[in-house]
């Protein structure tokens, strides 16, 4: 909680402030500070404005506080931007055979994750252990999600089959080529450079393509959407892609329409 330190001194010029004295102006006064101050995005100042209400939550069911300061406070939500491949470019990717050793494997995994939705953790750590046959006789991947701890079955696609057939060597517990986060971000900014993809790739983009492109665009549901990314309820996925499943409804809706022209 330095930033709250620093708000104090800044403000106060003390380095504590008694918890009877909150009150609302000390909340707005302290994400103006956030603001102006130290230049904090609103996704951050909203983080930690968020970390200082826990202690607040914590003091009132300690009895140390006897009303909520923040009752009538409203902190401004940012708003969630989804980046993700079209399946255009994810095509456009998938078909690109890059001359470099590194970027080709690079590219093999970064397809792995847009077909199974496994963050960096979970594809670093993937093993020949975590892959069994299911009950429909299919290959899944079955292992805990490293972010909420939350045991997560992703049944494997062919696109993603296709991958681990490429570098699993029989008899090795690794099934994937081992690289930092740091180098495979920096290779799939080249790769994108390479073939004209002109949104910032991250890992990580791998997995909101899972969910929108492979998942909701092909119409699986919101459900089944929220229980292969592992999320530990249903809100965090449509908080974060419901805007995705109304361009959907929005595109079925409009071929409704064709089809019952009188």
């Amino acid at each position: 909680m330095e930033l709250l330190k620093g708000y104090i001194k800044h403000q106060y010029n003390k380095n504590d402030y008694e918890f009877k004295d909150l009150n609302m102006k000390f909340i707005n006064d302290y994400e103006f500070y956030l603001k102006s101050e130290r230049d904090l995005a609103q996704s951050s100042i909203y983080k930690m404005i968020q970390r200082f209400r826990k202690i607040i939550k914590i003091a009132i069911s300690e009895g140390v506080l006897d009303k909520d300061p923040f009752v009538l406070y409203k902190c401004k939500r940012p708003k969630t931007v989804i980046v993700f491949l079209s399946s255009e470019e994810l095509k456009s990717l998938e078909e690109h055979n890059f001359a470099q050793t590194r970027l080709q494997q690079v590219k093999g995994m970064f397809i792995f994750c847009c077909y199974t939705g496994l963050a960096y953790q979970e594809m670093s750590t993937l093993r020949a252990k975590h892959i069994t046959k299911g009950f429909d006789s299919n290959l899944w991947i079955n292992m805990s999600r490293k972010k909420t701890n939350q045991l997560i079955a992703i049944p494997l696609l062919p696109q993603a089959e296709a991958v681990l057939d490429k570098y699993n060597q029989e008899g090795s517990d690794v099934v994937l080529p081992s690289i930092s986060n740091q180098k495979f971000n920096s290779y799939l900014k080249e790769m994108a450079e390479l073939i004209g993809i002109e949104k910032k790739l991250t890992h990580h983009i791998a997995r909101k393509t899972f969910a929108t492109t492979v998942l909701l665009s092909n119409g699986v549901s919101m459900e089944v959407v929220s229980e292969l990314l592992g999320h530990n309820k249903i809100t965090v996925t449509q908080e974060h892609y419901a805007k995705v499943v109304k361009s959907k409804v929005s595109e079925e809706v409009l071929k409704l329409k064709d089809v019952m022209k009188p």
